[in-house]
């Protein structure tokens, strides 16, 4: 059988082509560098139960996945990781309420915020899987207890929330199906549902707080003091000030120990309870004193150190009246610590560590405006015994209505917050 050269020719050349070519492909194929999954996971070294979950389930999850490049960021023990993680979380566009204690982000399209259940994320995780959104947050924050509900948001849209035992994919379906009648969701960190919750319950809890018969009765007494040895209201004007500035100082460090040492126990929501609960039983407590005068416990200085408050009282100099501002924010704490316990529990569980610490500032300023009014209503001698007379007659009416507004807020902060 005669077969054409030129067909010989071809079978030839293509033969030696493909003999060439797929040793080649196959080195170019052995050569190109395996894609390399990271996962960067902020979380609390001092937090016992994160620890637990974290190198019990998340990580062996993780490297399973095919995620090997993990890095360990602990944000309260080292500044600049603290730093990081809420650079990280502003630019990602995450909402306050959706920052959980541990943040695990994933290449660039996953977040894990808290103890998410595995099957969660393993479906999250699962590359094929991955092709059906852009990027992703799955939130549950929950430590301790039954766990119900979990949040979810593909970074547009609205945030979802589904029972614990739903799967992802309802919602991965569901976005999609819908996304395209989604108007873009850009979240103003200065605007979002946090700042706006807030922000109005720490300038109304501070100002009310601050209402206190305990520091009142001792700054009135200072002033009218001050009167009799003959001071130039200049002088008690800025002794004043120095009493008031130590007691926001005191407070305020009380705030930021506080603050610290539920951030470090990592069940910020669970103290957030204990917080709100204490709170109700103190408002109780006050509020039963009132319609029984004889209840035996009574919030108040405590007895044993008046006589050291007039010691600093007498000295009357601005050393010795920002020493009493700081005895007198220690030994009031007992009367109005509790509204302030519940919020810095809440700052814990509904902020960061920093903005956390912005809104102390600002409560703290509201905590003394009220001693600020007094001081500046104090101009002379009968308007500060007018003032003394009025803050004796209607202690009891201001314990009443402080009370009050303790099981009222802590009952909010329930309701609403946590």
């Amino acid at each position: 059988m005669f077969i054409n050269r030129k067909i010989l020719k071809t079978v030839f050349f293509l033969a030696l082509f493909f003999i060439i070519a797929t040793p080649l492909s196959v080195i170019a194929h052995e050569d190109q560098p395996e894609e390399n999954h990271q996962a960067s996971i902020y979380y609390n070294e001092a937090c016992g139960g994160c620890t637990i979950y974290l190198h019990d389930v998340l990580e062996p999850l993780l490297v399973n996945m095919e995620i090997e490049d993990i890095s360990w960021k602990d944000y309260v023990n080292v500044k600049e990781n603290r730093t990081e993680y809420n650079e990280l979380s502003k630019s990602w566009g995450v909402p306050f309420d959706l920052q959980s204690h541990i943040m695990t982000y994933v290449d660039n399209k996953i977040i894990l915020a808290g103890h998410i259940p595995k099957e969660h994320m393993e479906f999250l995780l699962e590359v094929e899987n991955q092709k059906q959104f852009e990027k992703i947050l799955i939130f549950q924050d929950i430590m301790h207890g039954e766990v119900k509900n979990y949040k979810i948001w593909a970074f547009n849209g609205p945030i979802k929330e589904y029972s614990i035992d739903t799967p992802v994919s309802e919602y991965i379906n569901w976005f999609n199906d819908n996304k395209d009648s989604f108007e873009e969701s850009k979240f103003d960190l200065s605007a979002d549902w946090s700042f706006r919750k807030l922000f109005p319950l720490i300038l109304v809890s501070g100002f009310f707080d601050g209402i206190n018969p305990c520091a009142f009765a001792v700054l009135l007494f200072f002033i009218a003091f001050l009167f009799t040895i003959r001071r130039t209201k200049a002088r008690i004007f800025i002794t004043g000030i120095t009493y008031i500035v130590a007691i926001y100082l005191t407070y305020l460090l009380i705030g930021i120990g506080l603050l610290q040492a539920i951030v470090i126990s990592g069940a910020p929501h669970l103290m957030a309870k204990i917080g709100s609960w204490l709170v109700i039983i103190l408002g109780v407590i006050n509020t039963i004193g009132y319609f029984f005068p004889r209840f035996p416990i009574k919030l108040k200085i405590p007895q044993f150190s008046k006589n050291t408050l007039e010691k600093w009282m007498h000295k009357a100099t601005l050393p010795a009246a920002f020493i009493l501002g700081v005895l007198v924010g220690l030994c009031t704490f007992p009367c109005s610590g509790g509204i302030y316990v519940a919020v810095v529990t809440l700052l814990a569980a509904k902020a960061t560590y920093f903005r956390g610490l912005g809104y102390l500032l600002i409560y703290n300023f509201m905590f003394v405006v009220p001693l600020l009014i007094i001081l500046l209503g104090s101009a002379n001698k009968y308007a500060t015994e007018k003032m003394t007379n009025w803050e004796q007659s209607s202690s009891k009416r201001m314990r009443l209505w402080s009370g009050i507004i303790m099981i009222l807020l802590g009952l909010g902060i329930l309701i609403f917050f946590v």
